[in-house]
């Protein structure tokens, strides 16, 4: 039972806040000119405490994590109405160190994360529009779904607790509502994050997870075109273990909060700096700090 306990709490180590924190993004519902592309790469340094039961022999844990992310997204025409697609593929190199029995411990993980697959299309107050005839002043209220896939294809080792891949696929259909009003923007998106199951989980276990539900909300004030700014906060919780048919006492409640600020170079490029905050299951969970600068272009549209 006790090795149960520890393989389902060194989860915290790469904790499931950090995804959400990911996923934490203003904007995701703006409406978009048809054939337009865009491009970008970000770097994302994470600072993070993590708290696990004295009864691991663990303490003192924190980890420091750098990623760098890729990503690519098109906008679409989907039967009239406006759509995107978006790929994004994360690197991280991290290290974590802490007290194991009493002495000191550390250990490091670099390579690539679980690359994701979101396609979104917005059915109410985003018409598919190009070129000419495409215009920002659209209706007051946007309504879109999407469903955001993260695929297991990052580095993974079995015999490892700590991966930067999950060996698993996670799906998450998303509801998202905007609000326009004068160059004030308020967006609510819900999410249920759906894991199979890692049937190779801490050296040939199987995991299986709960959804977890989560919330996300923004306000955004645009001051011109491309520069804006925007404060954020979610939710999200569930997501409860069962190891080898042993449920783990690992329910999860994450809190996020966040602040970012968008920069234009010129009409096709632009900057985003943000920093989130996110607290997670005091008792057997973390508390991170992270800061975010991406830069992207523009083509087409």
């Amino acid at each position: 039972m006790r090795r149960i306990l520890f393989i389902a709490l060194a989860y915290v180590l790469l904790p499931a806040g950090l995804a959400m924190a990911q996923a934490l993004e203003p904007r995701r519902w703006s409406h978009l000119p048809v054939g337009a592309n865009f491009a970008g790469v970000g770097y994302a340094y994470s600072d993070v405490d993590i708290f696990l039961d004295p009864a691991l022999e663990l303490e003192d844990v924190r980890g420091e994590i750098h990623t760098t992310v890729i990503s690519y997204t098109r906008v679409l025409d989907v039967f009239g109405k406006s759509g995107r697609i978006n790929f994004l593929v994360p690197y991280s190199l991290g290290r974590w160190d802490g007290l194991l029995q009493g002495e000191p411990a550390s250990t490091r993980r670099h390579g690539f994360n679980d690359p994701r697959i979101r396609f979104a299309v917005n059915l109410l107050g985003s018409p598919a529009q190009r070129g000419a005839a495409f215009s920002q002043r659209n209706a007051n209220t946007i309504v879109g779904v999407a469903l955001d896939i993260t695929a297991p294809l990052g580095e993974y080792q079995k015999e490892r607790l700590i991966n930067l891949g999950t060996n698993r696929w996670t799906i998450r259909p998303q509801i998202g509502v905007v609000h326009n009003w004068d160059k004030w923007a308020a967006e609510l998106t819900t999410s249920a994050w759906i894991f199979t199951d890692n049937d190779d989980f801490g050296g040939g276990n199987t995991r299986e997870q709960d959804p977890l539900v989560s919330i996300q909300s923004h306000l955004i004030y645009t001051v011109r075109p491309g520069l804006w700014a925007s404060l954020s906060a979610a939710y999200g919780g569930g997501a409860r273990s069962t190891i080898d048919g042993v449920q783990a006492n690992d329910k999860t409640g994450n809190f996020l909060v966040s602040a970012a600020i968008g920069v234009p170079i010129n009409r096709r490029q632009g900057f985003k700096l943000a920093y989130i905050h996110g607290e997670t299951n005091k008792n057997t969970g973390s508390d991170y700090d992270s800061v975010l600068l991406a830069y992207s272009i523009m083509w087409g549209g």
